[in-house]
């Protein structure tokens, strides 16, 4: 299939592992802000890891998305069989390693202007015909000397192999990010929806091309890399039983992280607007680093008109609710799948005619989704359980009783606010903006009364009793779906939403500057 291709742009999009390829919460949201400007001109740069890792398109292109090109940042060209010695720049190489150093003061709680200044004045020299090509950082002399000098001064893990390797697999997307920047077709403003590799591309293009960045962030990406790298098991630590502090990281696991935190502030550094979809995250980007008076709240708002006619189909009150759990979201450990099916033994034992569906795809993670198919079976829910891949949330929402989000990260989730439009109550963990949603914030809100319940994160029988109290009694049940009706109404539609876009692009189309 054939890409669209353009000279030029009004808006160019900064998609990490996103739309159109991989479905989801974020994707939904670009997918909106995209159709919702049918007189704005879209460019999309879609980042992943590996072109394996991703199929087909998961969304039909709107007609004003004018350019889609795709990068992957893990695809390394192999290396040619003779590599020709290098000496490498020794003053960029001596500036890099003193911005490293003010990394790690910064680290330690010092100040941060004087590395993320070397940041700005050393990330132009990654493109193409800079100081600091990628072959200098991969084969030369002053590179090799460096990473043996880190090495010695700084790292606690006794693999000097894994240290270097490591090095190098953090790095060079750098370059590649480097080399999109430089080839990029013009556009009168970037917006990103994340800080990590696409904010780093998005600061990088600010300071070349001197036109705005725009940085949305749903769920705040360093958190989420740290939730990652905690769980991840390709991290190797590498010390012995004596070596190691059971309370302390693995220098590796630290490194990475320090990695995505610094490439965070370069991003803040050039972002204006930042924007965070609650104040919960709006303080977080302060915390790391992102000036205050750029950052504000922009809620995610839902089409009324695609979800309200659902309340239709479903049988008025005093009729009991459907028995029906559904967790809508992708098979991944972030979603916490298993505690949700835990969470279903217990329904099931107390309320038999209950059915847990879990409607997304299964692809992203294979191995997780196939322990919780295992799990399922070893629960005896196989009758109760049912996988049923991805589905149009318009046809689940009047056969189900509750949406449910088992998840222990989340930002201001979609699927809360189209459950309530449709008229669906929502059982909840308690992180992001989950308890907001469903208690309400400002008195005002909180007067509409709770649309649902929130319990703690990974403890089934509180998710379980949750929803058992809300679909054993249709009067608490009809008055959260009331709660959960106006309150969307009132705070979270698609039409607010677009409102405060249309000014943030309307402003950001009209700074001087350009390409």
């Amino acid at each position: 299939m054939s890409l669209p291709r353009a000279t030029d742009a009004d808006i160019a999009l900064l998609l990490e592992g996103t739309f159109p390829y991989v479905s989801g919460g974020v994707s939904s949201w670009v997918n909106q802000i995209i159709r919702a400007f049918p007189e704005l001109r879209f460019a999309i740069v879609f980042i992943g890891s590996r072109r394996e890792d991703y199929g087909e398109m998961r969304y039909v292109l709107p007609d004003n998305v004018v350019h889609l090109e795709t990068h992957y940042l893990y695809d390394f060209a192999p290396a040619s069989a003779k590599i020709a010695p290098r000496a490498g720049d020794a003053d960029a190489f001596a500036h890099s390693n003193r911005m490293h150093d003010g990394f790690f003061e910064g680290n330690d709680g010092g100040d941060c202007s004087a590395p993320l200044a070397a940041f700005r004045a050393l990330a132009p020299e990654l493109l193409p015909g800079g100081k600091l090509p990628l072959d200098d950082f991969l084969h030369s002399e002053a590179a090799w000397k460096i990473i043996g000098d880190r090495y010695r001064q700084h790292c606690t893990d006794p693999s000097f192999v894994d240290y270097f390797w490591t090095v190098r697999i953090m790095h060079a997307p750098l370059w590649t990010l480097a080399r999109i920047a430089h080839d990029l077709i013009p556009a009168r403003a970037y917006h990103s929806v994340s800080t990590g590799y696409a904010g780093f591309l998005g600061a990088l293009l600010h300071q070349i091309r001197r036109r705005p960045l725009i940085l949305s962030e749903h769920g705040i990406y360093t958190k989420e890399r740290k939730i990652d790298l905690f769980k991840s098991e390709w991290i190797r630590d590498n010390r012995n039983v004596f070596q190691r502090d059971p309370t302390e990281l693995s220098y590796f696991r630290q490194q990475w992280i320090r990695f995505f935190e610094w490439m965070g502030r370069f991003c803040y550094d050039a972002a204006d607007p930042i924007i965070a979809l609650y104040e919960n995250n709006r303080l977080r980007q302060i915390a790391d680093g992102a000036p205050p008076e750029r950052t504000f709240n922009v809620p995610n708002g839902i089409s009324l008109k695609r979800f309200a006619p659902l309340r239709a189909l479903r049988a008025p009150a005093p009729a009991a609710p459907p028995p029906v759990l559904c967790l809508i979201g992708r098979v991944v450990p972030i979603k916490d799948v298993k505690t949700f099916i835990r969470a279903m033994r217990r329904v099931v034992n107390q309320m038999p005619s209950a059915e847990g569906w879990i409607a997304g795809p299964e692809d992203e993670d294979p191995a997780y989704a196939e322990e919780c198919h295992n799990l399922t079976e070893s629960l005896g829910l196989t009758a109760h359980v049912r996988f049923l891949g991805f589905q149009k949330v318009e046809e689940l929402m009047p056969k189900i009783g509750l949406t449910v989000l088992s998840s222990i990260s989340e930002a201001l989730p979609l699927v809360i606010l189209e459950g309530y439009a449709a008229g669906v109550p929502t059982v909840s963990t308690d992180v992001g903006s989950c308890r907001q949603l469903v208690e309400g914030l400002e008195p005002e809100d909180r007067a509409l009364g709770p649309s649902g319940a929130i319990v703690d994160i990974a403890d089934p029988q509180a998710l379980a009793d949750a929803a058992l109290a809300l679909l054993g009694d249709a009067a608490t049940w009809h008055a959260a779906s009331a709660a959960g009706i106006a309150r969307v109404e009132r705070y979270y539609t698609d039409d607010l939403m677009f409102g405060h876009y249309r000014r943030v692009y309307t402003r950001a189309l009209a700074a001087p500057g350009g390409d």
